[in-house]
């Protein structure tokens, strides 16, 4: 009697050139394999009904003709899952519906910081429950060069010097000079460390600091308030409100493979309140300890998923 071979799950991936030299990792690869995954380039000069089988498809791909290949692919394979729906990746690509809906989950606890968009006659932030210092995000976030030119805007003469028609306006919030990044890949969630910019008073800024703007980059010149104990008392987040949170996040948005920017507010009156302050799709994974094992899982569990519903509906 022949031995029974476990099966072949073949993930078909469309991804641009850089984000496949830092996810499809030789780690990965292997770590994949010994579970029988399998990953497969999708060749985007081909039509995609040509290529596969696939067992399920992975991509972060955004022109208009993938997404036209994508819709035709789920109409006539509609039991190969897709990760993620064009149409919710494209609620993240506008930094406005990125967190709009966060409040209108009511947690405890939680929340986004202040934000309007910038118009004309944003003349008085205090007026939109805004105060200074705010942080200027192009309103576009879709991974392109110019949606990570970020600024730090201390004052109106700053706020005056804004070019960019289409910007984000999020209230600084102090942190503790930390950020904890949560990745999400469908049920498993996990949360790392960063540092992030330091707290600061802008009343207590030198005069030379007094143009207004500050871009990123100039940051790390500010003079921080916060020392290095302050930034390691920052502990991390309760792992089970976390893995809460990314469940809840991934219901909302209806994606999969995401992760997103959360900081605790130092402030003496707010307690352990946690902000969200972005989110991205299909963000770096290699960054996170394990993550081999992460996504391996998650293909698993989304393969063997749609198998038993499958089988179920025969």
């Amino acid at each position: 009697m022949a031995e029974k071979t476990e099966r072949i799950i073949s993930v078909g991936y469309a991804l641009p050139s850089k984000k496949v030299h830092t996810f499809i990792l030789p780690s990965l690869i292997t770590h994949a394999q010994k579970h029988g995954i399998h990953f497969i380039p999708i060749n985007l000069h081909h039509s995609l009904l040509q290529q596969g089988p696939f067992d399920c498809i992975i991509h972060k791909i955004y022109d208009d003709d993938w997404n036209n290949q994508l819709l035709e692919f789920a109409s006539i394979n509609p039991n190969i899952p897709i990760i993620d729906s064009p149409l919710a990746i494209r609620r993240l690509h506008n930094r406005i519906s990125m967190l709009d809906f966060i409040p209108a989950l009511n947690i405890p606890n939680f929340g986004i910081p202040n934000q309007i968009l910038l118009q004309e006659q944003n003349d008085d932030l205090e007026t939109l429950g805004l105060k200074f210092p705010v942080i200027a995000k192009p309103l576009i976030a879709n991974g392109s060069p110019n949606s990570h030119q970020l600024s730090l805007v201390l004052n109106l003469n700053g706020l005056n010097k804004m070019k960019e028609e289409q910007v984000l306006l999020q209230e600084f919030v102090n942190h503790g000079g930390v950020l904890f990044k949560v990745y999400v890949a469908g049920n498993h969630v996990k949360c790392v460390k960063r540092n992030s910019l330091p707290d600061f008073d802008v009343s207590q800024l030198s005069d030379s600091l007094q143009q207004g703007i500050l871009p990123f980059s100039q940051i790390s010149n500010l003079p921080a308030t916060n020392t290095n104990e302050q930034e390691d008392a920052v502990c991390m987040p309760p792992l089970d409100f976390i893995h809460d949170l990314g469940h809840v996040l991934s219901q909302a948005t209806q994606l999969q493979l995401f992760n997103f920017d959360l900081i605790r507010d130092v402030s003496q009156t707010s307690g352990n309140r946690y902000l969200v302050i972005d989110i991205n799709y299909f963000p770096g994974y290699a960054k996170v300890p394990g993550f081999e094992a992460m996504i391996t899982d998650f293909i698993l569990d989304v393969v063997h998923h749609h198998t038993a519903s499958t089988t179920q509906n025969m």
